[in-house]
Parts: structure tokens; sequence; C-alpha cells
């Protein structure tokens, strides 16, 4: 986000969330180009490496410090509010590294995307160089981010309740026992309706959470250009530094909380089926 096309007369909040191709790559019909939000893909998974090596195994030690202590939170959040709450003990081993590098990947992305950095597609002169505009932006309110990785969750949802009941007990689980026969032809299209509204759920979120929170950022701050009115400038900034303290204080981290919990919740419920 930055207000370069603001400055100039050319607002328009929608302009910062169109991605243009920095590298582009073309197989058919799918698009791997490279642009903004790769780059941030890219860096947030680079600064969940190197975070989650930094506080849980360089330096450890039995009086722990304030590193340590921090890395230690953590874990036991994730272990004791999202692992063990939702995942049975028999599949802890296997899905526990999943939910919590979840967890931390995406709030990796969400605190990032509140971090000015000079990834942007506008470009400024200095001293006769082209250098990239400093600005904020999220890969997670890219649809298409929190929709991978929504998909990642739901595959393995059925992946791990087919292998742990058989195709069939699993899919039978979907069904209320007991239910009358007439019943099943309502019941079996909105289970597997329900199913995919879990996809959407997931996806539609964490991008939305994160998408108004900037756009009301960048709202707020672009209608001191949009009326030219001066005076706007204390009343906006208040508001939008109010926002920005809102969403990177609370917002950032319940999003990834609620995803990555979710997500551990509907593998746990494929792997022992309420029915």
């Amino acid at each position: 986000m930055n207000l370069l096309l603001a400055a100039e007369g050319d607002f328009d909040p929608q302009h910062e969330f169109i991605l243009q191709e920095w590298v582009p790559i073309h197989i058919g019909p799918l698009d791997l180009s490279i642009n903004k939000a790769v780059a941030y893909l890219w860096l947030g998974a680079l600064v969940t490496i190197v975070l989650g090596i930094w506080l849980m195994r360089f330096g450890l030690s039995l009086r722990p410090d304030r590193r340590q202590t921090t890395g230690e939170a953590i874990y036991e959040l994730v272990q004791g509010q999202i692992a063990e709450s939702s995942i049975p003990s028999k599949a802890l081993h296997i899905w526990f590294p999943y939910v919590a590098s979840l967890f931390l990947f995406i709030w990796v992305l969400n605190i990032i995307g509140f971090v000015p950095l000079p990834l942007s597609d506008e470009k400024f002169d200095l001293f006769g160089l082209s250098v990239p505009t400093w600005g904020i932006y999220a890969a997670t309110a890219n649809l298409s981010v929190t929709l991978a990785l929504a998909l990642i969750t739901f595959f393995s949802t059925h992946v791990e309740g087919i292998r742990y009941n058989g195709a069939r007990r699993y899919f039978k689980s979907w069904i209320p026992e007991g239910a009358p026969g007439p019943l099943l032809a309502l019941i079996v299209p909105l289970e597997v309706i329900s199913q995919f509204m879990r996809l959407i759920s997931l996806s539609v979120r964490l991008f939305a959470n994160m998408l108004a929170g900037h756009m009301l950022i960048l709202v707020m701050l672009g209608l001191i250009f949009i009326f030219s009115a001066w005076w706007l400038i204390p009343f906006s900034v208040l508001v939008g530094f109010g926002i920005y303290v809102f969403e990177v204080a609370i917002v950032v981290t319940i999003q990834a909380f609620v995803f990555a919990l979710l997500s551990g919740i509907y593998i746990g419920s494929a792997i022992e089926p309420e029915h």
C-alpha cells in the first residue's frame, strides 16, 4: 500500500491489490508468474524458517532467556490450544508440526503485511535511479494465497480420514445414523456442500479480514488526497494509526490462530468421525 498515486490525484484503493507480473511464467493455462504476492510469500517463508530456528533451535539452555521463553510460549500455545484440543493423540505426532508451521507461517505473513517494505510495482526517481516505493501489502489479502493454504488442509482432511478409517467407513460417517431413507437424497448433497464450505470459510475468512484492514488504512489516509483537505490530516492519521495498531496487535494473531485451529479440527474430525 502506498500513496504515490494518491498524491498525483489518481487515488483508487483497488489499485493497491492489482498484481503486475514481474517475471512472466506461463505453462499452458497455468499462470506461475512472479509478482508482489509471490515475493511476499518467499519473504514470509524465509522469515518463518529463520524465526523458528532462532527461537527453538539456537542456543537453548536450562535457564531460558527472553528469546527462549518466547519460543516455548508459542510452542505451548500451539500444542495446548490448537493441536491437543483438535487432533486425536494417535495422530498428534504427525499433524502437530503441520498446524504449528501453519500458525507461524500465517502469523509471519500477516505481520510482514504491516511492515513498510520496498516491494512495489511503483517506482520513483532518487538521484537518477528508479527506486521502488515503500508500502505495506499482505500476501494473505490475496484470495489465491489463502485458497492455496486452505486446499492443503482440505485434501489432508480427506486423505487422513480415508487412511485411518477406510473409504467406506469415512464417507459413511458423513450420514447421520438412523437417517430415514427418503432423507438421504437431501442429506448427502448437503453434507458434500458443507465439506466444500469448509474450504471457502477457511480461505475467505483470512482473506477478507486482512483485506479489510489494509483497505481501511488506505482509505483513511487517502481521504486527505481525495478531498485535498489538509485539515483532515490529524483525523485521518489518528484513525488510520488506530486501525493499524488494532490489526497488528490483535487481528494478525487471531486470524493465524483461527486458521490453524480450524485446520486441526477438520483433520481431527476426519481421523475420528463423530458418527
